[in-house]
């Protein structure tokens, strides 16, 4: 089970790489500037700047898969869990319908993390400049925080994993497919941004989170019937 969730984890971040390019595309691309090495030199600055991000998606996976974990424990009832696999069921499904172009209903989520982003965004200053790539991993762990509901909508799937680790898998293999998208600035993202968001890869990738969360649901309801 675990690998099909790896695998459509992966699945989520690169169908969700054309909104992160519209996100965070630009503080990739800001990485580079005021860099004491030489360009070629660049892509190390973007792939620890990367490290630090999508480690902060494996943080919050451990996180919050392992609270899931200690609450059913605590009270010794799996019915908590099978209420919070609807939840995520029906989170994968709106998640479905923004990646499928249907309903634009997760960017209001987003707004849940604007309260804890506005203490964290300050502290990435300390960082600016880059003058090493050491610096670009907790710039990049710090950016990671940023309010993203394709974020959200994968953590209450990762909450619902069984383990802290597996959460903690789900979100690495979320960061991973958001990867292409990240590691190309300038033209090649611009290129990049064009056919991750032309219209039929997107329903394609969108219909089939939506299956995928109609299928956890059912599974859910099924266990509590």
């Amino acid at each position: 089970m675990i690998e099909l969730n790896f695998m459509t984890a992966l699945i989520i971040g690169l169908s969700g790489a054309g909104h992160c390019i519209s996100m965070c595309g630009g503080i990739a691309a800001a990485v580079t500037i005021g860099m004491p090495d030489k360009p070629q030199h660049h892509w190390v600055y973007l792939l620890c700047y990367n490290i630090g991000r999508i480690s902060a998606y494996m943080v919050a996976g451990l996180i919050v898969s392992q609270a899931v974990v200690q609450v059913i424990t605590v009270s010794d009832s799996t019915s908590i869990l099978i209420l919070l696999r609807i939840l995520a069921s029906i989170m994968m499904i709106i998640l479905g319908l923004y990646v499928g172009k249907w309903w634009s209903g997760l960017t209001y989520i987003e707004r849940v993390g604007h309260q804890l982003w506005r203490y964290i965004m300050p502290i990435t200053k300390h960082f600016l400049p880059l003058t090493s790539p050491f610096k670009a991993i907790p710039f990049g762990f710090l950016w990671g925080w940023l309010p993203c509901g394709l974020v959200y909508s994968t953590l209450t799937w990762a909450a619902v994993s069984g383990s802290a680790m597996d959460g903690m898998i789900i979100m690495l293999a979320f960061g991973l497919g958001t990867l292409p998208a990240m590691l190309t600035v300038g033209t090649v993202a611009d290129k990049l941004k064009f056919l991750l968001q032309n219209s039929y890869f997107k329903r394609i990738n969108g219909l089939f989170i939506i299956i995928y969360g109609l299928h956890t649901g059912y599974i859910a309801i099924k266990q509590m019937l």
